[in-house]
């Protein structure tokens, strides 16, 4: 058999010791794909990264990598986040330092490495620049580089031609020419996540100040218009369709599996009603998925079953559970908190126009940030639909198995395969399959701040379980929203396969994006095994209003699926009040 080919691993500097899939995480919860990493991650994400460093955030272009800056980098057949060039960064940032970044990324994970200041760090050039670009977070309110690029995304879309119609060379066309639109559009991505973390830290230290800590998760919830809570209304509304329906009804209650192809089967007024509406959903939304970042992954478009597994759950929850009632109600005491210690600390007009300044600053970036992630996956799911287009005809031809397998190629090698050009197509596919399988059975390191140790010894997932917790046993994590919440444990591994979360159950899950949200809906509350101050999870359960505890260590193995758990989002605890 001829030799692996897979994507490159970094070669570690010790210039740049810490590396964690913190944060990365969420993004690429599985090793990528060879296609996936060669079209929209090296060259594209990857380089807007280093784009955005250089030309917003002071980084000099010496200090970083010119191909493969050291803000993101693949150990182990899996992606890491550079926290090391994060850590210089935030030191020289007026009013950062590295360890309100580590507070950020790890939660008060054990295992972080203080920081090692080293004398290249201090560069005042970067203090100078950040000094401009903190004026524009806290003072400029003029998104419209962000609306050009949702609009340049959204034309992208529906610009999408008859992708049967077209030639294999031009599918490919169509894949590749959407590259460096990645680039710029993850260039503004990590702009706007970067604005989105300061905010919350200003308004943070005016409640500590005068002795209201906790009133920080409220000022930062109910904003609104945050692009990854969009689905959740629209899948709400056909969830109220379905219930309203007898046959609707009749139909989901046989199971998510090949729902869609019953509905489409039926014929049926409501049915055929539905699927429209569901048509309009993927149109819109059809890009989202789990592991949504690699196109190896199906999407709601290509598997839209998920999105009918979600619908199933949330259909048994009451009209007056409506999650747009839920942010209009935490959208009201935001605006009530915020004017409450306005007031108090009128007399003190600098501390008063810093947090005026940045309760506006966070209703602008948080939402920014989702929004210019929502706009880069749109792109990302265009590439999947011509790619999976060229894997399909491929499958017709005997040569893959399935459409998302073309994903396993390199881009030189699928120019090869659509010129007629590449021999064994199926061998070489069935190597890196199974490749990729050792890569998921392995439990990469949280965190290393010394040459990792190779893949191969690696535990593999599940090896070491967590000990299950016991009745009256306290597990911690960080508060994500505020609230209190009692019931049944449902532990859920993917979106796709939901079990039987009902209404008033609580979620936990090993992470969550926003393919995990519409479960937020039916859920009284949130647990997830890992997460940050600006994770998936907090951002989505302030919109909903639902308490939340992320950064649980192995929630989903210590808390047992049916046990009734309370979960206090204001103080981070969950508490095992009885077990089955």
């Amino acid at each position: 058999m001829a030799e692996l080919r897979w994507i490159e691993d970094n070669v570690y500097d010790p210039k740049f010791p810490l590396w964690t899939r913190a944060n990365v995480g969420e993004v690429l919860p599985e090793p990528p794909s060879p296609l996936g990493w060669d079209l929209v991650f090296e060259g594209g994400t990857v380089l807007g990264w280093r784009d955005c460093m250089l030309n917003r955030l002071g980084i000099e272009e010496h200090e970083v990598h010119a191909t493969r800056p050291e803000v993101i980098g693949m150990f182990g057949g899996y992606a890491y986040l550079g926290a090391s060039l994060l850590r210089v960064w935030a030191e020289r940032t007026p009013g950062f330092s590295a360890e309100l970044l580590d507070q950020a990324y790890f939660a008060g994970h054990p295992d972080v490495p203080p920081y090692e200041a080293q004398p290249w760090h201090d560069n005042p050039h970067t203090a100078e620049v950040m000094a401009g670009w903190l004026g524009w977070v806290m003072g400029d309110r003029n998104q419209d580089e962000l609306e050009a690029d949702r609009q340049e995304s959204r034309r992208i879309r529906d610009g999408r031609p008859d992708l049967v119609s077209l030639s294999e060379v031009e599918l490919l066309a169509r894949a590749v020419e959407l590259k460096p639109v990645c680039r710029r559009l993850f260039d503004q991505h990590i702009n706007q996540s970067g604005a989105a973390s300061i905010a919350p830290g200003v308004i943070g230290a005016v409640a500590q100040a005068i002795g209201q800590p906790e009133s920080v998760m409220h000022l930062i919830a109910g904003i609104g218009d945050v692009d990854s809570a969009a689905p959740s209304y629209a899948m709400w509304e056909l969830s109220r369709t379905v219930r309203a329906s007898a046959a609707l009804s009749s139909l989901f209650d046989q199971g998510h599996h090949g729902l869609y192809d019953r509905l489409s089967a039926a014929g049926a007024a409501d049915a055929i009603e539905f699927l429209a509406r569901l048509d309009e959903f993927l149109t819109e939304f059809g890009s989202r998925g789990p592991n949504e970042w690699d196109i190896y992954s199906p999407t709601w478009e290509q598997e839209p079953d998920m999105v009918l597994a979600l619908i199933d759950r949330m259909r048994f929850s009451e009209d007056d559970a409506s999650p747009r009632a839920e942010n209009t109600a935490r959208e009201a005491e935001r605006q009530r908190k915020g004017a409450e210690i306005a007031e108090a600390i009128a007399a003190d007009q600098e501390s008063h126009g810093q947090f005026v300044a940045a309760l506006a600053s966070a209703a602008t970036f948080l939402p920014g940030r989702e929004r210019s992630k929502t706009s880069i996956i749109r792109v990302i799911g265009e590439i999947r639909a011509a790619l999976w287009e060229i894997g399909r005809r491929a499958v017709e031809r005997g040569q893959l198995t399935e459409a998302r397998d073309i994903c396993l190629l390199f881009s030189d090698e699928v120019e090869q395969l659509v010129n007629g050009e590449l021999d064994d197509v199926a061998a070489v596919v069935a190597q890196r399959r199974d490749h990729l399988s050792f890569l998921e059975s392995k439990e990469p390191p949280f965190i290393f701040g010394s040459p990792p140790v190779p893949n191969t010894e690696w535990p593999h997932k599940g090896d070491h379980m967590a000990p299950r917790s016991a009745t009256g046993d306290k597990l911690s994590g960080l508060p994500g929203c505020p609230g209190i919440a009692r019931g049944r444990a449902v532990v859920v591994n993917h979106p796709s396969e939901p079990g039987d979360l009902g209404p008033g159950d609580i979620l936990v899950a090993p992470m969550t994006d926003p393919a995990w949200t519409p479960l937020f809906v039916p859920a009284a509350a949130v647990v997830v095994n890992v997460g940050a101050p600006l994770s998936h999870a907090i951002i989505v359960s302030r919109e909903l209003g639902i308490p939340c505890v992320v950064s649980v260590n192995g929630a989903t193995e210590r808390i047992p699926n049916g046990a009734t758990i309370e979960v206090d989002g204001s103080t981070g605890t969950v508490t095992i009040i009885d077990v089955p």
